[in-house]
């Protein structure tokens, strides 16, 4: 039985959380035999999407300490209509920043405290240009979440 994991990201293409996901992808290929994926750009990103999804992992660049505008919305527009339909869905977070990304984080965990979602890891939190470290963590939490799911442990 294949285990379904979303990636919603924001930032713009070819930046640096663009690398964070590929790494996460990494991952996700790496540790999983059996799992189906859904990419969404966080515009595109539906609430089917997201009831379809046993597993989230979720992507933002810092702007001004805030999470991108794009996963805000994603969010304004999937928690009402997915509330109390995904509780107990495990996640990852990704975070590429400019400053430290303590104010992105402490926004997604308020938010997704509200969906009832628990984390497989800490958030991965990058400060700057991507370094091999920083892209072996998202690699590891995208390997984590799918091996996770698989098992059973999430």
């Amino acid at each position: 039985m294949s285990v379904t994991v979303l990636l919603v990201y924001g930032g713009q293409p070819g930046g640096r959380t663009e690398r964070l996901c590929t790494a996460a992808l990494t991952g996700l290929r790496g540790a999983g035999e059996a799992f189906e994926l859904r990419e969404r750009p966080a515009l595109q990103a539906t609430v089917d999407d997201l009831l379809w999804a046993q597993g989230i992992l979720l992507a933002t660049p810092e702007h001004f300490g805030y999470m991108s505008g794009a996963l805000k919305h994603f969010f304004d527009r999937t928690f009402y209509p997915a509330e109390g339909r995904t509780e107990g869905r495990a996640y990852g977070l990704m975070v590429s920043a400019g400053n430290d990304g303590t104010g992105t984080v402490a926004a997604v965990e308020r938010i997704v405290t509200g969906y009832r979602w628990r984390a497989v890891a800490p958030p991965v939190v990058v400060v700057g240009e991507p370094d091999a470290a920083a892209l072996a963590r998202c690699e590891e939490l995208g390997a984590t979440l799918v091996a996770g799911l698989e098992a059973g442990v999430f």
